[in-house]
Formats: C-alpha cells, structure tokens, sequence
C-alpha cells in the first residue's frame, strides 16, 4: 500500500494582550456554532500576500479587531500530532507558530472583536491558580497540590521515558512547595503537569490515559479548544519573564499615566501584590519614566502627578525592565 503523503497547514495563533480594568486581559474567540470552548485568534499564513509570519499576523489580527499592535514576539512552533484533533487524523494537519502581541484597548475594538465572535476575557479565568495578588488561591491547597500529590505516588504507566527529576521534585519546583518558593515564570511548567497528571480537561479530550482514568476533574480554570491553553501559558511565561529585562510594560500603558496605573499593570501581568513604596523607588531608581508635568483625578482623590515612559532609555542600557523578583 502506497504511503499517504500528510498534507499539512501553517497557520498563525496570537495571544493578544491588553490591561484592562486591573486585569490581564486576551481576545479570545468563541464561535457558539462550533463549540462552548473558547479559542486563541487564528489566521492561515499567506506568502503571496505576506513576506513574514508578523506582516501576516499584524495584517489579520487589525483588520479582524481593530487594534493596533504594539510589541510583537514569535513565542514558539506548536506542531504535536492530534493538536486539532480530528476523527481518524482526517484533513491537513496544522502547524501553528504562535505569537504573543501587546496593544491598548480602543474605542472601537469591542464592536469589532464581536463581528467576529471575539471578545476580551481575563486569562486568570483559565489559569486562576496564577492570580496571588490577593493572597494564595485557595485553588492551590484545595484541589490542585492534593491531586498532584496523589498522581506523585503513582507507577509511571509502562513505557513513560525516565526523566531526570521525579514527579514530586518537578511538582516543588513547579509549585514552589519545596525551598525555592513560588515563581511566576513558571506558568507554562505549572500547566504542563496539570496537564500530564490528567487534571484539567484538554487531557481527557486529548485521550490521555491519566484523564480517561481518573473520575470527575476539578474544574481548574476554563478549558480551551485543542493546545490554545498550552499557548496561552507559554505567553504568560514569557511576558512575566520580559517585564524584569524589557520595557515592554508600557506596550500596555497610555501615553500618560499615574505611578500606580503602571504599578497596577505589572501587578496584573506578574500576578503579584507589590509593596507601594517599594514599587516606586524601583521605578526612581531604574529611572525608567518622567514626568509629563500635567495632573489626573481620575480617581476622584487628590490629583496625581502623570508620567510617560522615557524612550531614550533604549540607548542608555541593555535590560531597562522592571526587576521585580521572584516570590
């Protein structure tokens, strides 16, 4: 029998993000005529009209949103087989490279985002264990460490490559329930073995035998269609890893803006409380902005003084990001 040839279909996913009312906040899309899962914005790579994959994104995602890209970052190439899981592996299979991009929310973006089905969602809505900017989720304790606890003393099914860590060193470093602490980079790791242990719904859709095996699952958080949730942790990942080395932060600003929209914002994208005082002196002492000289009372308190991001700072030095540490 002839071996069949598999066609395959590059497209392109975006995790587009704003900061939005105290929150992180991504376009989502969810088509009722297809399915209750929300998915990350797609769009088919074209190289006739398109010379690069950004040309092509920034072309599809304005024009499908009405937003303005800011900063825009190749995340990685999403290629597993079964990740737009068909019956019998029917079609072409897809090939996604993903992106994580950063714009302000317009006007006009709401109407838009709904002519396609889109619309702005918190990405705490999908991963709420990440959120500890009002304490330890109680998530964690309730339902997540137990679980992994539990699928730590199990045997490895037959024929699970041996790893380097053991499943409970991978759950302390992932977790920080061991010496080293919670850290917030560590998003995409924290999913992956939920995902690996059977613990959050795209495990049983995908077959996984650790889901199709367990009982009802602890609802950890809104599912996604197909990898979209494994893309949208890579993101978080690598946004909250950015912030401590780039100025990207005030992608996500207004022109002008108080010290505490800004230390909103990097709270909101880190998921961290961060002590007022020292949050400014870190922001006086990497002297990323300047004042404009105008005021805000926006919040209907007294008026505070309204700073713009200092762009010649990208001639001054390397990494002008924001260090905010770890937990």
């Amino acid at each position: 029998m002839p071996h069949r040839q598999a066609s395959i279909e590059i497209g392109l996913n975006a995790v587009v993000v704003s900061v939005a009312e105290g929150l992180p906040q991504i376009v989502h899309v969810n088509d009722a005529g297809e399915t209750a899962l929300d998915s990350l914005p797609f769009g088919p790579f074209d190289p006739i009209r398109h010379r690069t994959f950004e040309i092509g994104l920034r072309t599809w995602v304005e024009n499908q949103t009405a937003l303005r890209l800011g900063y825009v970052e190749q995340l990685y190439t999403f290629g597993d087989r079964g990740r737009h899981r068909v019956t019998g592996d029917e079609g072409p299979h897809v090939v996604s490279v993903g992106y994580l991009a950063l714009t302000r929310q317009t006007a006009g973006s709401e109407s838009m985002l709904a002519r396609h089905n889109s619309a702005w969602r918190s990405w705490y809505d999908y991963f709420p264990w990440e959120d500890w900017r009002a304490g330890r989720p109680g998530v964690l304790d309730r339902d997540i460490l137990p679980a992994l606890d539990a699928w730590a003393k199990e045997p490895p099914p037959d024929g699970e490559p041996p790893r380097a860590l053991s499943r409970r060193e991978r759950i302390h470093l992932a977790f920080g329930t061991g010496a080293t602490g919670w850290d917030e980079e560590r998003a995409l790791e924290r999913y992956e073995l939920l995902y690996e242990a059977g613990l959050v719904a795209e495990a049983r859709t995908d077959g996984r035998r650790a889901a199709l095996e367990r009982g009802a699952l602890p609802a950890l958080g809104a599912p996604m269609r197909f990898d979209h949730r494994r893309v949208l942790a890579t993101a978080i990942s690598r946004l909250r890893g950015k912030l401590k080395y780039r100025p990207v932060i005030f992608e996500l600003m207004p022109e002008a803006f108080t010290l505490t929209e800004l230390q909103t914002s990097v709270e909101a994208i880190s998921g961290r409380h961060l002590h007022k005082q020292n949050f400014r002196r870190l922001v006086e002492n990497a002297d990323l902005v300047e004042p404009t000289g105008a005021t805000s009372t926006a919040s209907g308190g007294r008026p505070a003084a309204l700073f713009r991001f200092r762009h010649q700072l990208m001639s001054e030095r390397p990494a002008p990001g924001l260090r905010v540490g770890g937990r």
